[in-house]
C-alpha cells in the first residue's frame, strides 16, 4: 500500500506527499492492520438490531475473554480508546473521594493518575524514576498500614511505552493477598494485552483494559474493559457519575440479548473478528514468544550499536517497545524526523521527562522477524546521518543471529 500524508498549510491548502513503497511503521501502537482485517471491515455499514449484529457480539464477547485469559470476567466493547477505557474502569468501580494507590512510572501512567485526580478520586501517586518499574516495596508497605481498608483500588499501567517498562502483576497479587486486603486490582493492558502473557483470573485482576490499535492490530476507536464478578459488585454501589460508559446500560442489553446501548461501529466488529481469528490461529503462546523474539532481537541490536536501553533492569524488559538512550548530544526527535523524512520509517517519539533522550521501537502486534530488520537498518542509517559512530550492520547482525537460530517453522507451513 502506498502511503500518502497530508496536512493544511498555513495558507488552508492541503498538501500531497508520496512515500514510494510501504511506510514502515514502529511506533508502538497504532500499528500494522493485517490484510484480512482490513479486508474483513471493507463492507458497508448494517442495522445493529438485526439478528445478525447480536448473533456475532455474543461469539466475541466469549471470545475477548480468552485473550484476558478469564472465564469468569464480564467484557465490554466500548466505541473509545484506552483513555475512555480508563475512566470506565474508574468511574464504574470507584466513588469520589476514595483512595487509590497508583504507580508513575512514565508517561502513560501519570496521564492515568492525573485522570484519576480530575475524576475527584484521592490518589496516592508511587512514583519512580523513568526507566524503573513499579515499586512494590512501598506499595507493600502502605497495605501494611491500611488497616482500615481505606485503600479502595490499586492502580497500574502493566506495560509503560513511554520507557519500555513491565511490571510484573503477580506479584501485585501476591502483595494484596499477603496482606488479606480487600482493595480492587485494576490494570492498564493497553499495549501489553494479546502481546505479553495475561492473566486475569490467575492474577486476581477485577478490571482489565486494552485498546484496539495496539497488539490486537486494528484501527483506533475500540476500547476493551473486563470486568472481574468483584468489580461487577462494586459497580452497583459506584457513585461517581458515568453515562456513555456505564456498566450498568451495556448489562441491561446483555440481559435482553441486543448487546448494545447505543450504536457500534460495524466494521470494526467484523475487523475484531478476523483479528481474533488469527489470533486463535497463530496460537496466544506463540503469539506471546513472537514478541518475546522481536523484543530480544532489538535489545541485542541497541546493544550492539553501543546505546543504552531507558530500561534498567532485566526484570522490566517489555516485549512490545523498546525506548533507546540517545547521546546528549543528539536530539532523539531528530531521529524520528529523519527517520519519516528520508527513509518512510516511524519510530516513537520520547515523551515528557525524556522528550530528545530516547527514540522508541514499537515490536507489537502483526508483525515479524523480517519487518523488525528493516527497521533495525533504517535505525542505523539514521544514527549516521545525526553522527552517530556507529557500524552499519552491527545491530542487524546481532538480531540477525538472535533471530536465525531461534524463529520457528510458520506453524501453518510445516
Amino acid at each position: 500500500m502506498d502511503i500518502v500524508c497530508w496536512w493544511y498549510s498555513a495558507g488552508g491548502k492541503m498538501d500531497y506527499f508520496y512515500g514510494p513503497g510501504r511506510n514502515h511503521l514502529f511506533v508502538p501502537g497504532p500499528v500494522n492492520i493485517p490484510e484480512p482485517v482490513i479486508r474483513a471491515m471493507n463492507r458497508n455499514n448494517e442495522d445493529y438490531r438485526s439478528p445478525a449484529i447480536p448473533a456475532m457480539t455474543r461469539t466475541l464477547l466469549e471470545d475477548v475473554k480468552k485473550i484476558f485469559k478469564t472465564t469468569s470476567g464480564v467484557p465490554f466493547l466500548i466505541p473509545t480508546t484506552g483513555t475512555g477505557a480508563w475512566e470506565s474502569a474508574l468511574t464504574n468501580t470507584l466513588s469520589p473521594g476514595d483512595r487509590t494507590v497508583s504507580f508513575l512510572i512514565g508517561q502513560f501512567s501519570l496521564l492515568w493518575i492525573d485522570q484519576q485526580q480530575r475524576l475527584g478520586f484521592n490518589v496516592d501517586v508511587v512514583e519512580s524514576d523513568w526507566g524503573q518499574g513499579a515499586d512494590l516495596d512501598i506499595l507493600a508497605s502502605k497495605l501494611a498500614e491500611d488497616t482500615a481498608h481505606t485503600i479502595k483500588a490499586v492502580c497500574i499501567v502493566h506495560n509503560e511505552t513511554a520507557t519500555g517498562v513491565t511490571n510484573n502483576l503477580a506479584k501485585v497479587r501476591k502483595i494484596l493477598d499477603d496482606y488479606s486486603h480487600p482493595a480492587l486490582f485494576l490494570v492498564d493492558g493497553v499495549s501489553s494485552i494479546c502481546a505479553l502473557d495475561f492473566r486475569m483470573d490467575e492474577w486476581g485482576v477485577d478490571v482489565a483494559l486494552t485498546g484496539s490499535q495496539k497488539a490486537l492490530s486494528l484501527p483506533t476507536g475500540m476500547g476493551i474493559v473486563c470486568a472481574s464478578p468483584k468489580a461487577i459488585e462494586a459497580s452497583k454501589t459506584a457513585k461517581s457519575v458515568r453515562v456513555f460508559f456505564d456498566w450498568k446500560d451495556y448489562l441491561k442489553f446483555y440481559n435482553l440479548g441486543t448487546f448494545w446501548p447505543y450504536t457500534p461501529s460495524i466494521q470494526l466488529l467484523y475487523g475484531l473478528r478476523a483479528a481474533l481469528d488469527l489470533l486463535f490461529e497463530e496460537g496466544l503462546e506463540n503469539v506471546f514468544e513472537r514478541h518475546a523474539r522481536l523484543g530480544k532481537a532489538t535489545r541485542l541490536a541497541v546493544e550492539a550499536w553501543g546505546l543504552k536501553n531507558c530500561t534498567q533492569k532485566e526484570e522490566w524488559f517489555s516485549d512490545t517497545v523498546t525506548a533507546v538512550v540517545v547521546p546528549p548530544y543528539i536530539d532523539s526527535a531528530e531521529i524520528v524526523r529523519r527517520g519519516w523524512k528520508r527513509y518512510n520509517l516511524s519510530l516513537g517519539l520520547g515523551l515528557n521527562k525524556v522528550a530528545g533522550k530516547v527514540f522508541r521501537i514499537g515490536h507489537l502486534g502483526n508483525l515479524n522477524e523480517l519487518q523488525l530488520l528493516g527497521c533495525l537498518a533504517g535505525v542505523e542509517m539514521i544514527l549516521k546521518d545525526v553522527g552517530y559512530p556507529v557500524k552499519l550492520g552491527s545491530g542487524v547482525a546481532a538480531a540477525c543471529a538472535y533471530l536465525q537460530n531461534n524463529t520457528p517453522l510458520i506453524a501453518s507451513r510445516v
